[in-house]
C-alpha cells in the first residue's frame, strides 16, 4: 500500500459518513440561515476536518508498532473519528446556544 494512502486511509474510508454528518449539520436547523450562520457552519466543518486529519496523522505516527501494522490504522481511525465528532459536537452545542440567544434578543426587542 502506498504510504500516502496508508496514512490517509481513515479519511478515505470515513469520507462518505463525514459527508452525511456534515450535510445534517449544515441543513439543520433550517432557520435562521444568514451569512453569519453559513460562515460559522463552514468554519466548524473545516475545523472538524482539519482536526481529524491532524489527529489521524499524529495517532498513526504515535501508535506502538509492536502490535502490528494494522494497529496503526485502528488507533488512527479511532482517535480521528472521536476528534471529528468532538469538534462537530462542540460546534453544534455552541451554535445552539448562539441561535437561542439571538432568538431571545429578537423576541425581547420585538415585544418592547
Amino acid at each position: 500500500m502506498s504510504p500516502l494512502v496508508e496514512v490517509n486511509l481513515a479519511l478515505i474510508l470515513f469520507l462518505p459518513w463525514f459527508l452525511i454528518l456534515g450535510a445534517l449539520f449544515w441543513l439543520f436547523p433550517r432557520q435562521p440561515r444568514g451569512a453569519t450562520r453559513r460562515g460559522f457552519d463552514l468554519t466548524a466543518l473545516l475545523g472538524a476536518t482539519i482536526a481529524f486529519v491532524l489527529s489521524v496523522q499524529w495517532a498513526h505516527a504515535s501508535a506502538d508498532p509492536g502490535y502490528g501494522r494494522m494497529w496503526k490504522q485502528v488507533f488512527a481511525t479511532s482517535v480521528g473519528y472521536g476528534v471529528f465528532l468532538a469538534v462537530l459536537g462542540l460546534a453544534f452545542w455552541l451554535r445552539g446556544r448562539w441561535l437561542r440567544r439571538r432568538q431571545v434578543k429578537s423576541q425581547a426587542s420585538g415585544s418592547a
